[in-house]
């Protein structure tokens, strides 16, 4: 399907070119950002499936898994691929991401343009697209691929939709339906892609108005030989009477018996928007907040404000930030009822407006309804809001901007000039902030810092700031994250365990003890501050209690290889060294690049006699970590004394008989 303007196809030409040129320079910085903490882990560097490439066991586990709570096998395929082609270095994921935001602002503009025949205001829509900082989280973060590559397919099924209503056809059905569901397996958001399909049946399609539909099409495309069903309505035979002629037409605009039809040819689409919301609703069940945490009334009032917040920020990008915490809910009653008085005037104004300027109310409605899976209605994770959700809803407000300004300024004398001016400063701002924004997705310090710089009383940033410094050794840096962590949420478990750690690392063993003893106080099925405390008694040598602790955390979580890993040791200390030998090999069952548990499994079956299987796990311990030093120095001990028995059997042939 060609989607250029014959007529204006150098013009097109260059405006893809500059577009791909500017967007791919202002985000080619993601090459020296690294992974990040949160779901990179879960998608990548710590996803077993992931992390062997494209596999057979990894197709068939891409297609039965609702892992991350989520049923998107083609997310899981593409980030496959990734590893398959570039291993775990982050800077070529990332680029792998610029790669479909990139497409997709092409296909957003050559789409806009085939439907419009509006070459600038489409050029313009795609470089709001393509440059605005609320969309830096989707494409800055590898995770968020399941973002980019749904909206590529997203464009495609828009641009297959547009080939097909040209000349209507099941074989031209049938690219739409193949790509939507593709879209789903994506990512189920495209739900709402149906209903976008249908506001552009009413504009820019005027598939609502037959005689202007008939004038849309281009003059390839095949023209409707029958002609359109007239209404029990006739125009006056005065043709004089301009006003009646022009109700008639506003009625037959609007009326059912041309709705209906449209609505009807995509049953198909709605059929499968049913069947992956079920799927989706059932991966996600364990993380949907329950009603009692989150009660309606407080949904409601927050996904008001979030639709106005995100037009904010959309018009005032500052402050932008990975997580937004829920707000004070005594404010809560007076900004809901503020934004939901805002909303309706819009609502209002656009519908008032709708015969004369189809655009706005088309636009309005794309950004309200694309927004509502990920309002907040369905509460699933902590965040009031995410600016990754504004990736596909903002193209509606960008389309009612590109398209509302030039008329408004139609009888203004120096309109071309101004629109020129303004369309300019507008993008080179963008593209600066964009820029600035794109820094701090760098790395977790940068992130989290700067979200716990920007968002009052963030404690998620603060807690996860902590963990990164945590990570790299700064604990003494890392303390007052945690302590901010306590007293925005005093309740918060996760940050008396990082504090016990640090205590238990800082020799404060007894201090820890009280810290993990607390975090199971607000958590009792904690199995990291069992874990912990379990460390502790194990160092301590009270081993009726270390396995106690130990053995509650396997339970809570059987499937953590540090658990198996601290089990095993657990068992060395006890003597038992064939229970050992099990959790050690259930750890790398679990984690086969778990070097130290390929170490300790080593050093038992060298203690079994069983040398040969042991210097195997030396030898894959240093091929992990080549830098491991007591893996090393294990394997010259177990060369050395394969290489005795090995004399000690030349010299005696009854044992040299058996070797053999």
């Amino acid at each position: 399907m060609s989607l250029f303007n014959h007529e204006k196809n150098h013009r097109t030409l260059i405006i893809c070119f500059i577009l791909i040129v500017v967007t791919a320079a202002v985000y080619w910085q993601v090459k020296e950002h690294q992974f990040i903490t949160f779901d990179d882990d879960d998608y990548v560097t710590e996803n077993i499936h992931v992390r062997k490439g494209l596999t057979i066991d990894g197709l068939l586990w891409a297609f039965t898994t609702t892992h991350a709570h989520n049923w998107h096998p083609l997310t899981w395929l593409s980030h496959m691929l990734d590893v398959q082609l570039f291993g775990l270095k982050p800077g070529w994921h990332h680029l792998m991401n610029l790669f479909f935001h990139v497409a997709n602002t092409i296909l957003l503009f050559l789409v806009l343009h085939r439907m419009t025949k509006a070459l600038w205001q489409s050029a313009f829509v795609a470089a709001l697209f393509a440059l605005h900082p609320l969309h830096v989280e989707s494409v800055a973060w590898v995770a968020e691929r399941k973002d980019v590559l749904s909206t590529t397919f997203w464009m495609l099924t828009m641009g297959a939709y547009v080939f097909y209503i040209e000349s209507p056809g099941f074989q031209r059905y049938l690219p739409v339906l193949f790509l939507f569901a593709l879209g789903l397996m994506a990512k189920p958001m495209l739900v709402t892609l149906p209903f976008v399909l249908l506001l552009m049946d009413y504009w820019p399609l005027h598939r609502l108005d037959p005689i202007k539909h008939e004038e849309y099409l281009p003059a390839h495309a095949e023209k409707s030989k029958k002609p359109a069903k007239k209404k029990q309505q006739t125009i006056p035979k005065d043709s004089s009477d301009i006003e009646a002629k022009k109700a008639l037409t506003d009625l037959r605009y609007f009326s059912w018996p041309y709705l209906k039809p449209l609505v009807r040819e995509k049953i198909p689409l709605f059929l499968l928007i049913m069947l992956f919301s079920a799927t989706t609703l059932y991966a996600q069940q364990r993380v949907m907040k329950p009603m009692e945490l989150y009660p309606l009334s407080g949904r409601i009032a927050n996904a008001l404000i979030s639709y106005v917040s995100y037009i904010g920020k959309m018009f005032w990008p500052e402050k932008l930030a990975i997580f937004y915490p829920y707000g004070n809910d005594g404010l809560l009653s007076w900004q809901a009822a503020g934004a939901g008085l805002l909303l309706l005037t819009i609502t209002a104004l656009t519908v008032w407006k709708a015969r004369r300027y189809p655009y706005l109310v088309v636009g309005w409605l794309w950004y309200l309804g694309t927004l509502v899976p990920v309002i907040g209605l369905v509460q699933v994770g902590l965040q009031a809001m995410a600016d990754r959700y504004t990736y596909v809803p903002l193209i509606g407000i960008f389309i009612m901007i590109a398209c509302g300004v030039p008329d408004l300024l139609v009888k203004w004398r120096y309109r071309r000039n101004a629109l020129i001016v303004s369309a300019t400063a507008i993008i080179a701002l963008l593209t600066a902030v964009t820029w600035f924004q794109i820094q701090h997705w760098k790395n977790d310090i940068t992130l989290y810092g700067h979200a716990a710089a920007v968002t009052p009383n963030n404690w998620w940033a603060h807690y996860n700031m902590g963990l990164s410094l945590s990570h790299e050794g700064r604990t003494n840096e890392a303390l007052p994250h945690f302590q901010e962590t306590l007293r925005i949420k005093p309740n918060d478990p996760h940050a008396y365990l990082n504090i016990g750690i640090i205590s238990a690392k800082n020799g404060n063993t007894g201090e820890a003890m009280s810290y993990f003893s607390r975090a199971l106080q607000h958590k009792p099925d904690f199995d990291k501050a069992h874990l912990n405390l379990g460390k502790i008694f194990l160092d301590g040598g009270n081993l009726d209690k270390a396995f106690f602790h130990i053995q509650e955390a396997n339970r809570i979580n059987p499937e953590s290889p540090e658990i198996h890993f601290t089990l095993a040791k657990a068992y060395v200390r006890s003597g038992d060294l064939d229970n050992a030998i099990t959790h050690y090999s259930k750890a790398l069952t679990l984690k086969p690049d778990y070097a130290e548990a390929h170490n300790n499994l080593g050093i038992v079956l060298a203690r079994k006699g069983k040398i040969n299987e042991a210097i195997e796990h030396f030898r894959e311990a240093l091929w992990i970590k080549p830098g491991f030093r007591e893996a090393y120095a294990n394997l010259q001990v177990a060369l050395s004394q394969l290489k005795k028995e090995t004399t000690k059997a030349l010299h005696n042939p009854k044992q040299s008989s058996r070797m053999k």
